[in-house]
């Protein structure tokens, strides 16, 4: 069956299914369940919504500008590692290891000494973006370049391509697939790498709000920054699913089915 956007059921489903949570979240509240302090009711985090809006909205684009920067870093520089990766062994062995091995740091960890060696600003909250989000986009990109048929290189060779042709038109062409998927995931991180770096150095964005939140114990105002978040991190994955049709539509007319 078509699963196309403009397929009802696209919509009717996770409609549905964010009606009938906010209705248990709403029957937690009026029943005493959860109490106030704990869990605001879904009309006081909306209330909150409407008279903090201008607030949410300026550290929401604060947000944003450092989820985009960090993005956009780790695909140019992720994708040019992937690639660096599949084109040379000894330069697999020998950066390989040290990507896998980042991934045990702990990202709060390293957003003190962000700051402590580039200062405040977009600039180490965007690196540490960088650094949270790129990791998907390398194994996806190098997965995906690896799974090309030979008989395909074989094929461009026979008519002519030279090497570069032949990954740029084949392989790299081939691979869009997994680099899409990996940077559906990366966008993902990067609202947590953002909101991370904003826990520490910084005067603005969601991830400073949600910290003035919970140090005043507004929980409606917390569950207000969370939901602008949420919303945020929705639209940027949309965005990639968009720039995917756009790039790859035989992969996702094929996928649909």
């Amino acid at each position: 069956m078509d699963k196309s956007p403009r397929d009802p059921s696209s919509i009717i489903y996770p409609a549905f299914t964010i009606a009938l949570l906010l209705m248990c979240w709403e029957v937690l509240t009026r029943t005493g369940a959860a109490p106030p302090y704990a869990l605001p009711s879904p009309r006081d985090v909306l209330m909150e919504v409407i008279d903090r809006w201008p607030a949410l909205l300026t550290n929401a684009l604060s947000t944003t500008v450092v989820i985009v920067v960090g993005f956009a870093l780790s695909v140019v520089l992720g994708i040019a590692l992937a690639v660096l990766i599949s084109s040379s062994r000894a330069f697999e062995k020998s950066i390989y290891p040290l990507l896998v091995g980042s991934q045990a740091i702990p990202k709060l960890a390293l957003a003190p000494l962000f700051v402590v060696w580039f200062g405040f600003g977009l600039l180490p909250k965007s690196l540490m973006t960088f650094f949270i989000a790129v990791f998907p986009v390398v194994i996806s990109t190098v997965q995906g370049i690896a799974s090309v048929e030979p008989e395909l290189e074989f094929l461009a060779r026979s008519m002519g391509l030279g090497q570069y042709r032949t990954f740029r038109m084949i392989r790299l062409y081939r691979a869009l697939p997994s680099i899409f998927a990996g940077l559906k995931v990366a966008i993902t991180l990067a609202v947590v790498g953002a909101v991370v770096s904003e826990f520490v150095g910084s005067d603005e964005g969601l991830g400073t709000l949600l910290l003035r939140a919970i140090g005043a114990v507004n929980t409606p105002l917390l569950f207000a920054a969370l939901l602008v978040l949420t919303v945020l991190a929705v639209l940027l994955f949309a965005l990639i699913e968009l720039v995917e049709r756009v790039a790859i539509p035989w992969h996702v007319s094929q996928r649909s089915r």
